[in-house]
């Protein structure tokens, strides 16, 4: 998971956005963003935190594998991850849909998508990242989202129309919500009526077994190294992982302009 740890803002909640560090492309796209937000991260005990953290990026590993790796960037925020897909608004529900499974192994996730703008930020400054109205919208969906709740935004709802004419039918009207900077957000859930059972299954299976190995994994490295040395390898990680994330998310938002 790219991470944004290295000096960018990564905070998510309303009306804020998620960065990640990458070369000065002065490039812009449209793109299907879900954000994934970790239900009261910031009020939980700090090792209990890094155990979230950890089965949160074993979510995603699982269900954005379906996805193009050219389509997709995986952003590290505050309180989860923003998954920025490009060309597959389709491929993001999916998604979005499988990480809700990742409830039922103890991982309170609230999901927001949206469809929008995505650039890269202060070029020539020294903090380029990836931002945009598109990922702050989506981290406003995810905050209007309860746990284990999945929320679209009207312009997720008709990109799936004009990809998928008759697919926005299945979303329902979720109501009209107003964000702490006084912007309305008309909103849609999914159909839960809608028979997909059977695909599901193996998804949920999949999903399940690794936020519970994931978590096992985490408490037993807390155990045997101790809290600081765990939480001091778990930001190196992030660091090393910022690095390798600069090229590949400059060669990605590269290729997709207006």
């Amino acid at each position: 998971m790219a991470s944004a740890r290295d000096g960018t803002t990564t905070g998510t909640t309303a009306g804020t956005t998620p960065t990640l560090t990458v070369g000065p492309v002065p490039t812009a796209a449209l793109a299907s963003v879900v954000f994934l937000k970790v239900h009261e991260f910031a009020r939980r005990p700090v090792t209990e935190q890094a155990r979230l953290r950890a089965q949160l990026e074993a979510v995603v590993a699982v269900t954005a594998a379906e996805l193009e790796p050219a389509s997709r960037v995986v952003l590290d925020a505050a309180d989860g991850a923003a998954v920025v897909v490009l060309r597959d608004p389709i491929g993001a529900l999916r998604l979005a849909e499988r990480a809700l499974f990742a409830a039922t192994a103890g991982l309170p996730l609230s999901v927001g998508i949206n469809h929008g703008a995505v650039q890269l930020a202060g070029a020539g400054k020294g903090d380029e990242g990836l931002a945009g109205d598109g990922i702050a919208v989506a981290a406003n969906v995810a905050e209007f989202a309860g746990p284990s709740a999945l929320l679209i935004a009207r312009s997720f709802r008709d990109a799936l129309a004009d990809v998928q004419p008759g697919l926005e039918a299945q979303m329902l009207t979720a109501g009209t919500f107003t964000d702490a900077g006084l912007r309305t957000h008309e909103l849609f859930a999914p159909d839960h009526r809608v028979p997909a059972r059977r695909r599901r299954r193996f998804i949920a299976a999949s999903v399940l077994a690794a936020v519970l190995l994931v978590g096992a994994g985490v408490g037993a490295r807390i155990q045997a190294e101790g809290k600081d040395q765990f939480l001091d390898g778990m930001a190196a990680k992030y660091r090393d992982t910022a690095e390798q994330g600069r090229s590949y998310v400059q060669e990605l938002v590269g290729k997709v302009k207006f």
